[in-house]
């Protein structure tokens, strides 16, 4: 069992005990100094395993990556104020540390979404877009550029301090809306949409995440889009990770991993006609070394040898 003779893991545990010894996660020099490094940390390739983690490092992950959500909060709402008190706060996005990381993020999913939906979606639902909602600015600004965007979100200041950022734009405030709603609680609404945004911190632990997919399956129209941000290696110390198994009601169509700055894995995945658990064959993973140069790679767990803008998809299952 994988625990603390891992050189990695004894980095990550060390850093946990920083970060949990901070007084406020607030952006700050010493919070913006221990998240850097502990994203550097659980960034590049790793082949570890964390369900082979002991019981003491699973509940350090668990605490972390609430912490991880915590601070992604608190940095989201500081930019989004700074960027509210422009006149026009889309013109200086580029303010915000991770910008180019969702720039990045967002290309990479519309590519999927492109790749196994021909017809892209017409009406979208974001579940979890906080106070600073890059994702869905960014795909309605250069991917979706006719799709209707509906963002979901529990908090009520992180919606009005989002629309706020779109209000001066006259097409985007047309096409986003802002809804205060615990997602569970949205039903029928949710059979309008053609595909539907899972946001990585949206149910930070196994269970609560099984039982909002669980309720996307029940409401979502057969047929529909569904994408889940998940998170593979040594990154799913900062975010929660979705098995094929979790999404019971959806056929899985492709998970993607990314090895370059891109943290987070996407899987895709389309509502199937009932709800009836979906079982898939375990492939066998493929040698980076046997496959073809590719900017885009289909099959493959991990490319340490190309970490440009390369993908690395851990399964293909269309």
């Amino acid at each position: 069992m994988v625990c603390l003779e891992n050189p990695l893991v004894l980095q990550i545990c060390d850093l946990y005990e920083k970060i949990s010894s901070l007084e406020s996660l607030k952006p700050s020099k010493d919070v913006d100094m221990l998240f850097t490094q502990l994203v550097a940390t659980c960034k590049p390739p790793n082949p570890i395993d964390v369900t082979t983690l002991c019981v003491r490092i699973q509940e350090i992950r668990t605490n972390l990556i609430k912490l991880c959500g915590e601070a992604e909060g608190y940095l989201e709402s500081h930019f989004s104020s700074i960027l509210g008190s422009f006149d026009n706060p889309l013109d200086h996005l580029s303010l915000f540390p991770y910008y180019d990381n969702y720039l990045n993020l967002s290309q990479l999913e519309y590519n999927i979404l492109s790749k196994h939906c021909p017809n892209l979606p017409k009406k979208v639902a974001f579940v979890g877009s906080g106070p600073l909602p890059l994702s869905s600015i960014v795909l309605a600004s250069f991917h979706l550029t006719s799709t209707y965007f509906h963002n979901y979100d529990i908090d009520p200041s992180a919606n009005s301090m989002a629309s706020k950022l779109v209000s001066s734009d006259p097409d985007l405030s047309k096409r986003m809306k802002f809804h205060t709603a615990d997602i569970m609680d949205v039903k029928e609404e949710l059979k309008e949409f053609d595909a539907v945004f899972l946001a990585a911190l949206v149910g930070m632990d196994k269970e609560e995440k099984i039982r909002v997919i669980d309720h996307l399956a029940k409401h979502m129209a057969p047929g529909t889009t569904l994408m889940v941000r998940s998170a593979h290696g040594a990154r799913a110390f900062l975010y929660p990770i979705v098995d094929p198994c979790d999404l019971t009601g959806f056929e899985v169509l492709s998970i993607f991993h990314p090895t370059d700055d891109v943290i987070n894995s996407v899987v895709i995945a389309r509502k199937s006609p009932t709800l009836q658990p979906m079982h898939y064959p375990q492939q066998p993973l493929v040698s980076p070394m046997k496959l073809p140069p590719n900017n885009f790679l289909e099959i493959q767990a991990f490319n340490p040898l190309n970490l440009g803008n390369q993908l690395a998809i851990e399964k293909h299952l269309t």
